[in-house]
């Protein structure tokens, strides 16, 4: 080889060289929101690419307004337009969590084209519009039939309108917040990414975003809301209702004569016994001599501890002669320590006044909070009290013994429940037990409506084996004909206190399978996760509409009691006749 060729040849490899030192130059750090190419350096993506994954997700969309359309559609209770408004734009966002997620997994495997997303978003626009329209136009509907249903006033036509405005508002507001917690993640992504790998770095991201959002909704959110619910409570168990004035007679807690005193008996406690019948209105009903009723309650700050305010009551009993009258009724309340009037007032009114009623507080908070953060309460004092009051009462001679009654309510009937732990000791453990609308965790109640009879529906279930009565509506309970019952369970059919349950977020349930309760409407369907929330929000707000539907029982205890203990020469006709007096107070 001569030389000329030698140095041209060597040329040429120092030019192959140079060129392979460019192409296998260090590629550029990774950064979040680019797509790296296998074996390249990453590729920005496209600035419209860019902008569309900066904007909406088209699944997030597409099932954020399938869920608006479904929060419209009609569940237990009617719901007024705020409500509505702050429902459906929850479940809006509900709804776009769900089609952003599937949209991500999608996009591990496949991302579309800008074509297909363009063709998306536009059949999206032309499908959206109408559909909504056509779910507001139907809801409105819905929700006039269901008031009608229930015997409430139909709402007005321009309530929709603020209806949608509340509901872009809650959604809008929600958007902002998860925008907010995706750019934290990303910017968290960005700094890991210089670290460690791209997936890792998401990850990471990812994971100290919840675990930070998790802390602060825990901890400070819930915490404080729970420690601000609970002040608020005990500042207004402090105080008195109107009307309320301290009772002079010896027979209620709280007067000057009695063991326990008036401030003690927080506010629900005041309300108990003051809110008796009067001589002079039983007399008006009865139309025979009566007596003066014995109410007497203890207060969370009546004693120290359980067990002593449960033989406070007792010793109470003792010095007012409760174990002298013809009944006695023991009343398991609701979280607050509230009892509906006109339950005990029925039996007062019953028997002439011969009775004597005890009561005990457990909690400051509402129901559905106590039930939350704290079951135990309720089935502690439930315990301590019942137990304490039977025991009293099996050591008087059995021909002297007055009738032993109980009562629960709500959260009540699950502490009622749990204190006897089975339906045969209820049934042997009292005259006759009352609860209302009991709740999805009552032990008892599950497995007598999973063992009933067949053929029965789930919301008016019938058990032979043993002298228990359920009853959807209180009327049900006048035909009841052979053996007395010794329990009865009194649970509206659309009540959602009982028919709520976690697996409505993924199982069709029972009531709304069949024939249906006399007061569910027609147009209700299951929808997962939709009528798990709708049912949720019924429950917090089941107090807000009429007697005998969602979860107010109140005059209906008349029938309830007529059923279990009547005293003699009670009739159909006088049950009727106590009924209207309740609801005429």
């Amino acid at each position: 080889m001569t030389t000329e060729r030698k140095i041209l040849r060597s040329g040429a490899d120092w030019g192959r060289s140079m060129r392979r030192l460019v192409v296998t130059a260090p590629p550029r750090p990774w950064i979040p929101g680019q797509r790296r190419a296998p074996g390249r350096a990453p590729v920005p993506l496209p600035p419209r690419r860019r902008v569309l994954r900066c904007g909406l997700s088209v699944t997030g969309f597409g099932l954020c307004a399938v869920f608006y359309c479904l929060s419209y559609t009609p569940s237990l209770l009617p719901r007024p337009w705020s409500l509505q408004g702050v429902v459906a734009g929850l479940t809006a966002a509900i709804g776009y969590a769900f089609g952003t997620s599937i949209g991500a997994l999608v996009r591990l495997r496949w991302w579309p084209s800008r074509r297909a997303e363009r063709i998306a978003w536009q059949a999206l626009f032309l499908l959206v519009p109408p559909l909504i329209l056509l779910f507001l136009w139907l809801g409105t509907r819905w929700q006039r039939d269901l008031r009608l249903r229930l015997g409430m006033p139909p709402q007005q036509e321009y309530d929709l309108i603020r209806t949608v405005g509340i509901s872009v508002l809650t959604f809008g507001v929600l958007l902002l917040v998860a925008r907010c917690l995706r750019l934290a993640a990303h910017g968290l992504a960005r700094l890991f990414g210089r670290l460690v790998p791209e997936s890792a770095a998401y990850c990471a991201g990812f994971v100290v975003v919840t675990v930070l959002s998790y802390t602060a909704f825990d901890g400070l959110l819930i915490g404080n809301l729970y420690t601000t619910a609970d002040r608020s409570a005990a500042v207004t168990d402090s105080g008195t209702g109107r009307g309320v004035e301290r009772q002079m007679s010896p027979l209620r807690s709280g007067s000057p004569a009695s063991l326990v005193s008036w401030e003690s008996l927080g506010r629900q406690g005041r309300n108990f016994v003051a809110k008796a019948p009067s001589h002079e209105q039983l007399a008006s009903f009865a139309h025979r001599p009566v007596m003066e009723p014995i109410r007497l309650y203890a207060g969370l700050s009546s004693a120290d501890s359980v067990t002593e305010r449960a033989g406070l009551i007792v010793r109470e009993m003792e010095r007012t002669g409760a174990f002298d009258r013809e009944v006695i009724a023991v009343f398991t309340p609701t979280g607050t320590g509230w009892v509906d009037n006109d339950v005990p007032s029925s039996l007062e009114y019953m028997y002439a006044g011969d009775t004597a009623l005890v009561s005990m507080q457990y909690s400051y908070l509402p129901s559905w909070i106590s039930f939350l953060a704290d079951r135990a309460k309720v089935v502690e004092a439930s315990s301590a009290l019942i137990t304490a009051v039977q025991e009293r009462w099996a050591a008087t001679p059995a021909a002297d013994r007055p009738k032993l009654l109980i009562f629960g309510e709500s959260l009540g009937t699950y502490g009622t429940e749990k204190t006897f732990g089975t339906a045969e000791r209820m049934v042997d453990g009292a005259d006759g037990i009352l609860l209302e609308g009991p709740t999805f965790a009552n032990p008892i109640h599950r497995r007598l409506t999973e063992a009933r009879a067949e053929g029965t529906p789930v919301w008016d279930p019938s058990y032979a084996a043993l002298p228990v009565e359920f009853s959807s509506r209180a009327e049900e309970l006048r035909d009841l004909a052979g053996p007395r019952r010794k329990v009865v369970y009194m649970q509206n059919s659309s009540d959602p206190v009982v028919w709520w349950n976690p697996n409505l977020l993924w199982k069709k349930p029972q009531w709304l399978s069949g024939t249906r309760g006399p007061d569910v409407t027609p147009a209700m369907h299951w929808y997962p996760v939709i009528t798990f929330w709708q049912t949720t929000v019924d429950a917090v707000f089941a107090n807000k509409v009429p007697t005998g539907h969602g979860h107010v029982y109140r005059s209906g205890a008349v029938d309830g009691w007529a059923a279990l203990a009547p005293p003699p020469g009670w009739t159909v006709g006088d049950t009727i006749r106590l009924r209207a007096v309740l609801d005429a107070r």
